[in-house]
């Protein structure tokens, strides 16, 4: 397969200047990172085809070459292009080091690439899209490459300048009797380079804070604490590393109507004494549309019937938790006269059945006794 046009691959004319080229590599090196595009397979080779432009365009001696004899010309002169994701972070932090304006005695010190820090987002949630899952806007504020000056920190035409102190290492050597220990440049901090003219907008730092407005996936089945990773979404990396990712943690609010445990949900449903002893139908709500339960003669107040896959979805998963549903027997208060004798006859009849299973109990008894 054929290379395509250097210059096409960077966006810029064959009269590009220096200042140019470097520009138009820098955008592209931050739009194609792999680390920031890692649902797009197609960014690392964009990443890398950049990178291989930039190599060539940003040497003068290659770029004369690869002018007079295109692509024949630059391949013999020992670069054969970036084969792995090795070389391809190795091209960002060295390459884009001077593309800010860094020195090649600087890349060991205070500007190499920096990973962005974490964030984390704390998101409140209803309890009926925990069970269902949504899709929730938020905003949040992070810091993210200045556009002026394309994450340079100095102004617009100018750039930084490698600091005189430790020579663009961002440490110095000091003597301690015998010994020799390597210390921070208090001269520019660690970072190996001096903007003399900071940017406007982001006054030398590279980044300023914006707000960021996000969708959140949120799954069925999410509960309190759950933490969902939006990889890359974190603030900006500096001197060329990756960003960091955002964490969002979940707090679900309660229910009216259920209680969460686990997976599985929890209802109570009174029924009086009566359908307690005749058995009954009831409708419980779930989820979804409520159901009948059969609650069967005899059911003892405190019972738990278990509806299977009708509570929480679990992550990840097509199954779901269970309903429980126990049972309250309500005694009944301020009973009228008619109850009250209805009553009592219920328990004059268990008391001659008791008595009447005693008498039997005994005379079996006395059978067995009188029989031995």
């Amino acid at each position: 397969m054929s290379k395509r046009d250097y210059y096409e691959v960077l966006g810029v004319d064959t009269s590009a200047s220096q200042d140019e080229i470097k520009s138009a590599y820098r955008k592209k090196a931050f739009k194609y990172h792999p680390d920031r595009n890692q649902d797009d397979p197609e960014a690392e080779s964009k990443f890398k085809e950049a990178a291989e432009a930039y190599e060539i365009l940003g040497n003068d001696d290659k770029r004369q070459a690869y002018d007079r004899f295109g692509h024949e010309g630059v391949n013999g002169n020992g670069f054969s292009g970036f084969s792995s994701n090795e070389d391809i972070f190795g091209a960002f932090s060295d390459i884009f080091g001077e593309v800010f304006g860094f020195s090649s005695a600087g890349r060991g010190g205070g500007n190499r690439p920096r990973a962005g820090s974490d964030l984390r987002y704390n998101l409140e949630i209803s309890f009926r899209e925990a069970a269902k899952g949504a899709e929730v806007d938020i905003q949040i504020p992070v810091e993210v490459l200045c556009e002026e000056c394309d994450g340079s920190g100095a102004a617009p035409g100018s750039t930084a300048e490698t600091c005189p102190q430790c020579g663009g290492s961002g440490s110095m050597q000091q003597s301690q009797g015998f010994f020799r220990i390597s210390v921070t440049c208090p001269h520019c901090q660690g970072a190996g380079q001096i903007i003399t003219d900071p940017c406007d907008e982001c006054l030398g730092r590279g980044s300023v804070i914006k707000d960021k407005d996000l969708k959140v996936r949120i799954p069925a089945g999410v509960d309190n604490n759950s933490r969902l990773r939006l990889r890359g979404e974190g603030e900006a990396g500096m001197f060329g590393g990756p960003p960091g990712d955002l964490y969002v943690v979940i707090r679900v609010t309660s229910d009216d109507v259920f209680e969460r445990q686990g997976q599985n949900l929890i209802i109570s449903r009174e029924i009086s004494m009566v359908e307690a002893a005749l058995g009954h139908r009831m409708e419980v709500p779930t989820l979804d549309d409520p159901v009948n339960l059969d609650i069967p003669s005899g059911t003892q107040s405190g019972e738990v019937f278990r509806l299977r896959g009708l509570g929480m979805p679990h992550l990840g998963s097509t199954h779901n938790g269970d309903l429980l549903v126990e049972i309250k027997v309500k005694t009944p208060t301020r009973l009228n006269a008619q109850q009250e004798e209805l009553l009592k006859e219920f328990a004059e009849i268990e008391a001659s059945k008791l008595s009447t299973k005693a008498k039997g109990f005994f005379k079996k008894a006395k059978e067995k006794v009188m029989g031995d």
